[in-house]
């Protein structure tokens, strides 16, 4: 008797995708769950080869199977590393898909993750949940981090030593966690310690729908707002229209926007992604803009893959297509113009420049950000050892996965301390939240902020926190 077929049509993997991989094993070094545990089932080709094996009808749909899956974090280093050109991203996406349609999770491990789709994509419903953040945020995540130190991990507590948590350091090989899922002791201390800091202006102001270039408009371009980025980094978005608008853009920033669809694209909820993709090609195509800016890393991929998510829908193909074609990370889209015209003040400060998995390896995006810092005076850019190995943070995975995500953020924390920063500047919220986070359990206060924060703090003469006098 045949086992029932673990994926079906539509939004099965392609098996033109799954056929590129020659399993090589040059993504191996760069795949942050076989550099922790060395297990070749939680690498790339290991999860094609199970992705293959799925297709043709040979696997069923096992706890063992959907755990694999579970313990990818989707950074997709391995794209850049794969000599054969394999797209990972799509197959994973695809995978967890399937994964969510056709697997019975428990019941905690299915309300934890539908309460996460149902609140973060959606900043109305998110602003209510966070708003006591604004007057216990500080004690909020001091006892998720105390609970994270206490937390059992691999059957060896946090600490300091190998196989230990949050001590474990690069060279370490940890072995994984028996099950797949999380205890819910660790994914509510995740949740505590990782919750973004918030205030009740920034919860509440609004940046203005239209803001006139400086000078002569050189384009007219439109900012993705965000969901948690608009709520806890309005401050990243504030300085993502200054600086546009310093550099001649009029800037369009639509009330109306939503979720970029990130977050449930790359957690399985694939519908999901769509019913937002949509939403926002209606509201950015009535803005009539030559492009559309994003400063969250997570959020351009998926806007950039808005093409592929709806090429199967013969009323939104086009559109898509369309929409993607104009999508531009903020650094991209400063480059594209071609010279900065606004002055730049110096910032004295040794920085630590992180890349966002989905901007350096799902974007191809490196060298401008860095060239943008770089044109600063008085910066000393800086890069970690590993800087191909994600932090850990990954969308919801540290939040779902707790305890690899740790050891993520623990050897990312300590490759950065080796080269004694006096800021850290990452273009993604979740890589914010990961890395201080990670720093303050292990006894670091570094501030960290955008790139784009660093360039307006520059060009208005602004001093920031950590520069050197």
């Amino acid at each position: 008797m045949n086992p029932t077929p673990a994926f079906h049509e539509p939004d099965s993997p392609p098996s033109a995708l799954i056929d590129t991989c020659v399993h090589c094993g040059f993504c191996l070094p760069t795949c942050p769950t076989y550099v922790l545990w060395g297990e070749e089932m939680d690498s790339p080709r290991g999860r094609i080869y199970l992705m293959k094996a799925a297709v043709e009808g040979r696997v069923e749909m096992t706890p063992s199977f959907v755990q694999h899956f579970d313990r990818c974090l989707g950074c997709v280093a391995c794209v850049t590393a794969c000599p054969s050109g394999v797209q990972y991203g799509p197959l994973i996406e695809k995978t967890r898909a399937q994964i969510e349609q056709r697997y019975s999770r428990s019941l905690s491990d299915r309300l934890f993750r539908s309460a996460l789709m149902a609140l973060v994509p959606y900043p109305q419903r998110l602003r209510i949940v966070m708003l006591p953040l604004v007057v216990l945020g500080g004690l909020v995540r001091a006892i998720g981090r105390a609970l994270m130190a206490k937390a059992p991990l691999e059957g060896a507590p946090y600490g300091d030593g190998a196989g230990s948590g949050v001590g474990a350091g690069p060279g370490d090989v940890l072995q994984p966690q028996p099950s797949g899922e999380a205890s819910f002791r660790s994914r509510v201390a995740a949740v505590l310690a990782l919750s973004p800091p918030v205030s009740l202006l920034s919860m509440l102001r609004r940046i203005p729908e239209h803001t006139p270039a400086v000078g002569e408009s050189r384009m007219k371009v439109a900012v993705l707002t965000g969901c948690v980025q608009r709520l806890s980094f309005a401050d990243v978005n504030r300085a993502t229209v200054n600086v546009l608008a310093a550099e001649g853009c009029s800037v369009s920033t639509p009330g109306t926007q939503g979720c970029c669809g990130a977050l449930p694209l790359h957690a399985g909820g694939i519908e999901q992604a769509r019913r937002l993709a949509r939403h926002n090609i209606d509201v950015f195509e009535a803005a009539g803009v030559e492009r559309i800016v994003v400063n969250a890393a997570g959020c351009g991929s998926a806007m950039k893959e808005y093409k592929d998510l709806l090429e199967a829908d013969p009323e939104w193909a086009a559109r898509a297509h369309a929409f993607s074609a104009k999508v531009r990370d903020v650094s991209e889209l400063l480059t594209e113009l071609g010279g900065s015209v606004a002055p730049r003040h110096p910032i004295h400060a040794r920085v630590v420049y992180h890349d966002a998995c989905h901007l350096a390896h799902g974007q191809g995006v490196r060298s401008q950000p860095r060239a943008l810092l770089q044109a600063i005076p008085g910066v000393e850019l800086v890069t970690p050892a590993e800087s191909e190995i994600c932090c850990g943070s990954a969308g919801i995975y540290n939040l779902v996965q707790p305890e690899p995500a740790a050891q993520l953020g623990a050897r990312k924390a300590r490759n950065i301390a080796a080269l004694s920063p006096d800021m850290i500047a990452t273009a993604n919220p979740g890589c914010t939240l990961q890395i201080s986070a990670a720093a303050r359990i292990l006894g670091y206060n570094w501030p960290v902020f955008h790139p784009i924060q660093l360039l307006d703090a520059s060009i208005r003469g602004k001093t920031l926190r950590g520069a050197r006098r």
